[in-house]
């Protein structure tokens, strides 16, 4: 994706969390690197523009937000020679939305490709996969080596509470947002209620919005929409909010293994986080680019996942069971004929998947393959 990209544009923003392995895949693409939250190579780069510019070798900018100077020397730099591609790779922990020197000033010069934790699809055997859902896929944190969950995900979430947010603009003071991410594992997978969480942390909901912002636009939160469809019944219209890393949802509310965490209550809506982060991660990742929403009625009729991308509309429920029922199934034909959906897909654990093109209980693996051959690349 990444190669793709440069071959096509002058500059990319390679964006992700911290620790996804960004900076591990550009070290692979370029020996010329710069990491611009330290001051020497933010000197090396000053002193060498210049010849850095005369250079063919791709440039890498680490944590490019870092130093807002580079901005407006990179949009010379490109419109000097727009038609010279793959010059730039700008590394970034947080979303264009907070870096605002992206979308200022280089709106229209770069291509944005966002590198998840592991996916399901890209871990090397069966023990790793198995381990995914516990651990999450942060590289460091568990899925490759185990002993490190779930120490590596507290000291993560430290390190980020105190340096890294307020850094990128969060007012919060640590201890608020310390209870706010509890109160973000609690609320894991419910629709979003400012309001409520306003009033037991003391603050407004406005307040509250700004902060969960700062959570979406550092990748460790997923704001999934809600669906807007002209039917009969009244639409809940509040997104539902899910912790995108699972393994950083288990280490918050204190689940070690597997066998805990099968026995909370919450399982459920963390199995099904779980698989839409799965989802939207592969689908991104393989350049097939969807709009992601949920539907919720009044009267407590729901599809966890809708996904649009042209003519389709995929209807996504998912269960954590490995014997689905019929009339689960037959639930989501119900819901999905109240928005027209063209396909029904309920997905849980199960060995033996069934159906058709159209309506079908699946596992993960097999519904990934699904998706991928429905729908187009970009």
């Amino acid at each position: 994706m990444v190669a793709d990209r440069l071959a096509n544009n002058p500059t990319v923003a390679l964006v992700g969390p911290r620790q996804s392995g960004k900076t591990t895949l550009a070290r692979s693409l370029s020996e010329s690197y710069f990491d611009l939250e330290q001051d020497a190579d933010r000197l090396r780069l000053d002193l060498e523009w210049g010849q850095t510019l005369l250079g063919r070798d791709l440039v890498v900018l680490d944590e490019a937000q870092a130093w807002p100077e580079v901005f407006p020397r990179l949009r010379g730099a490109i419109d000097q020679d727009r038609a010279r591609k793959g010059r730039f790779l700008l590394l970034g922990s947080v979303s264009p939305q907070l870096m605002t020197q992206v979308s200022e000033s280089l709106a229209g010069r770069l291509a944005i490709v966002e590198l998840t934790p592991l996916l399901w699809s890209e871990l090397p055997n069966e023990a790793s996969r198995q381990r995914l859902w516990l651990t999450g896929g942060f590289p460091d944190g568990g899925i490759l080596s185990p002993r490190r969950f779930p120490v590596w995900q507290s000291d993560y979430l430290k390190l980020l509470i105190q340096r890294d947010l307020p850094n990128w603009g969060l007012t919060a003071r640590p201890h608020t947002s310390n209870r706010l991410v509890r109160m973000l594992a609690a609320v894991h997978g419910q629709t979003w209620n400012a309001s409520q969480l306003g009033k037991s942390l003391g603050i407004s909901y406005h307040t509250v919005n700004t902060y969960l912002d700062y959570f979406v636009g550092a990748f460790l939160v997923r704001s999934l929409p809600p669906y807007h469809a002209n039917i009969k019944k009244r639409l809940i219209k509040s997104p539902k909010v899910y912790w995108r890393d699972t393994g950083i949802l288990h280490s918050l509310l204190n689940v070690r293994d597997r066998s805990v965490l099968l026995h909370q209550p919450w399982v459920g809506a963390s199995w099904e986080g779980f698989v839409i982060e799965q989802i939207l991660g592969v689908l991104l990742s393989l350049g097939r680019y969807v709009e992601a929403y949920h539907l919720r009625t009044s009267d407590q009729h729901e599809i966890d996942l809708l996904l649009e991308s042209g003519n389709e509309l995929c209807a996504i429920e998912v269960k954590l069971t490995t014997s689905p029922r019929v009339q689960d199934l037959q639930r989501l034909e119900r819901i999905a004929d109240l928005v027209g959906a063209s396909r029904r897909y309920l997905v849980s654990q199960t060995k033996t998947p069934a159906g058709n093109d159209r309506c079908a209980s699946t596992n993960l693996p097999e519904l990934l393959e699904r998706l991928l051959k429905l729908l187009p690349r970009a």
